[in-house]
């Protein structure tokens, strides 16, 4: 009787642990499609953030700023004639 019970569980765990397996399986590459993904978006913010860098490079070169300010802003720099120093004495206590 013992025997017969341990044959016809040990004949129902083949079939459980095979859908284990397989849902395992399913899992997995599920798993394994989500991080290719995110690797994927990650070299596509990684292109990105590089393209911003180099744009902020470009756009803060003091050549630029110096063109903008003078041909845009109407600026100029100023002559050493043009600079007040002021400086303020505070009371002592």
């Amino acid at each position: 009787m013992r025997n017969k019970l341990l044959v016809y569980l040990a004949a129902a765990a083949i079939p459980a642990l095979l859908i284990v397996d397989v849902v395992q399986a399913q899992r997995y590459a599920k798993l394994k499609s989500e991080v290719r993904a995110l690797e994927l978006k990650q070299v596509e913010l990684v292109e990105k953030n590089k393209k911003l860098i180099s744009d902020i490079s470009v756009l803060s070169s003091s050549d630029r700023i110096e063109r903008i300010a003078e041909y845009e802003l109407g600026m100029r720099k100023a002559n050493t004639d043009d600079i007040v120093r002021v400086e303020i004495k505070g009371s002592a206590k």
